[in-house]
């Protein structure tokens, strides 16, 4: 791009640009939208554009119709504009007109670091608001920078789009990448950035990654950060839920010890309850917690530490004494015993407990277990 072009994009940000109509087929319905162009009153209009009127601003940029600017492309290329259409589309155009150099009616300016053809779409779209699909397959990365540097918002929508709809590709992600932070499109640099993270071993073969690590170390050395950054929040991510994973069995044991001291389960609870051997359960915990409530009361090394086994009951008993709301009518064993030791317990040993039942209660959202009430 010429320095003028750059020179007058601070000058024109005080002008809201006016994106050309979107073209829709003559046969659909006309749909109306609201239009307030700035300095100006509100009022409606008719957003549709028939195929008829689309035809006439395509023939009035290839013929060149009484043009009054001559725009300079790379290579000696030269596109012919009107200067009425190009400041109404782009308040950037508008001010670089404003300064360029006159001669007669002609005004000459320059488009120049992209392809003669890609002006050539540009200047059309902002006669027609429309595109063939094959220039824009090709010269999407150049209409993405054209519509940035030249403040023509509906344009740039567009590329947005069809990069994020198919035209990205392992190739070209860090091109695009780099692009998206240059002219400000976060949503895309954001699919970019999660492309290459998801990619990296195939990203950093392309041509792409090996021309940014010449050129742009720092961003290199970004990326590869936030891919430590992101593999360190996935095992986070499987910590929590494994640990969620194990709060809510703990919480499901409390539920069916309650359930088998209360109300009795199949064959085993309370000497003045009838038992159904064949009756369905529905704590999943039931059937294990029954087996080991049997061993603890069977086992002849049944002392903390003795047994591996009924050292887990102990624990769990002692877990339920903690989460217990009221022990002196609680049918569950040894629950008003381990509420009176809690007082006699080391300082560091009351801490853990009740990190503990917080985060068993945390996970389930409750702030009270509400099945170890009296009923």
């Amino acid at each position: 791009m010429d320095g003028n072009c750059c020179n007058s994009l601070q000058n024109a940000k005080k002008f809201a640009p006016v994106p050309p109509p979107l073209p829709r087929s003559a046969a659909t319905s006309c749909s109306c939208e609201f239009l307030a162009p700035h300095n100006s009153t509100p009022r409606w209009r008719s957003s549709n554009v028939s195929s008829a009127a689309r035809d006439l601003w395509e023939r009035l940029f290839d013929q060149g119709y009484k043009a009054d600017v001559c725009i300079n492309t790379d290579n000696g290329g030269v596109v012919y504009a009107h200067s009425n259409i190009l400041a109404m589309a782009s308040p950037v155009l508008r001010g670089t007109l404003k300064q360029a150099n006159r001669r007669g009616r002609w005004r000459t300016i320059s488009i120049i670091g992209v392809p003669h053809d890609a002006v050539r779409v540009f200047i059309r779209f902002l006669y027609t608001s429309s595109y063939e699909k094959e220039e824009m397959d090709e010269f999407v990365l150049h209409l993405l920078v054209l519509s940035h540097v030249y403040v023509v918002p509906h344009l740039k929508r567009k590329c947005e789009q069809k990069l994020e709809l198919g035209l990205l590709t392992i190739d070209n992600v860090v091109d695009v990448f780099q692009l998206a932070l240059l002219c400000d499109a976060p949503r895309l640099s954001l699919i970019c950035h999660r492309k290459v993270l998801k990619n990296l071993k195939a990203v950093s073969e392309s041509e792409g990654w090996k021309t940014m690590k010449l050129s742009h170390p720092v961003l290199e050395k970004e990326i590869l950060e936030s891919m430590i950054d992101e593999e360190n929040s996935k095992k986070d991510r499987i910590r929590k839920m494994k640990e969620r994973k194990i709060y809510l069995q703990l919480y499901e044991a409390m539920e069916a010890l309650v359930h088998i001291c209360r109300d009795g389960c199949r064959t085993i609870g309370p000497h003045d309850k009838d038992f159904k051997a064949n009756q369905p359960c529905k704590y999943a915990a039931c059937k294990g917690l029954e087996l080991l409530v049997r061993h603890f009361a069977g086992c002849k090394l049944r002392v903390p530490g003795g047994c591996v086994h009924c050292k887990r009951m102990w624990q769990l008993l002692e877990l339920h004494s903690r989460l217990c709301a009221d022990p002196d009518y609680c049918r569950v064993p040894l629950c008003r015993n381990f509420k009176q030791r809690i007082s006699k317990q080391s300082k560091k040993d009351e801490i853990r407990w009740r990190i503990l039942v917080e985060k068993i209660l945390r996970t389930r959202g409750i702030g009270i277990a509400l099945c170890f009430l009296a009923q």
